[in-house]
C-alpha cells in the first residue's frame, strides 16, 4: 500500500513539474516578445571648459512603445579613445520616458582636464580625436523589471582649443 501511494505522488509530482516547466516556457516566450523602448545616439558636440574639465553632451533620443510613461533608473556611459578611457560616470534618477512618443535625452560627459590635455599632446594640430561614447538605459518595465538598452556611437570629437579655456 505505501508502495502504491508513493508511486501516485510521484506522478503528481511529475505531472506538477511538467506544469510549471510548461508555464515558464509559456511566460518567458511572451517575455521575450515584448516590445521594449529603442535608443539612439542623434549628436555629441563640445559645450564648453570648466573648473572640473572639459565638457561634452551627448543628445540620446529614445522612443516608447508603451502608452504610459517609464521611469529611467539610471544613465552609464564610457567614453573612449582608441582603447582608452578617457571618461565615465553615472546619472542616477534622470527622468521618464513620456508614453507613444521620443525623448530626447541630454547626457553631460566630463573630461577632466588631466586627460583633456594629455590626449592635446597626442593628437597634433587637427584637435579632432576619434571617440566611442558607450551608454547603457536602465528602465524600469512593470512587470519585467529593470532592462537595461545598451546604445553605442563613434565618432570624431573636437578637443578644445587655447581660445576655449579663456
Amino acid at each position: 500500500m505505501a508502495s502504491s501511494e508513493q508511486k501516485l505522488v510521484e506522478e503528481n509530482g511529475s505531472v506538477i513539474s511538467s506544469l510549471l516547466d510548461k508555464a515558464k516556457g509559456f511566460i518567458a516566450e511572451k517575455l521575450a516578445n515584448i516590445p521594449t523602448p529603442e535608443a539612439t545616439v542623434d549628436d555629441v558636440d563640445f559645450k564648453g571648459v570648466s573648473r572640473q574639465g572639459v565638457d561634452y553632451h551627448a543628445k540620446v533620443s529614445v522612443k516608447n512603445p508603451y502608452s504610459q510613461s517609464i521611469p529611467i533608473c539610471q544613465i552609464s556611459y564610457i567614453l573612449k579613445s582608441a582603447t582608452r578611457t578617457i571618461a565615465s560616470g553615472t546619472i542616477p534618477d534622470p527622468g521618464s520616458l513620456v508614453g507613444k512618443g521620443t525623448t530626447v535625452l541630454d547626457v553631460p560627459v566630463k573630461v577632466a582636464y588631466g586627460i583633456a590635455v594629455s590626449l592635446m599632446k597626442d593628437i597634433g594640430s587637427d584637435w579632432d580625436i576619434d571617440y566611442q561614447l558607450d551608454i547603457g538605459l536602465t528602465i524600469d518595465i512593470p512587470v519585467v523589471g529593470d532592462i537595461t538598452i545598451p546604445v553605442s556611437t563613434k565618432g570624431e570629437i573636437k578637443l578644445p582649443s587655447l581660445r576655449d579655456f579663456f
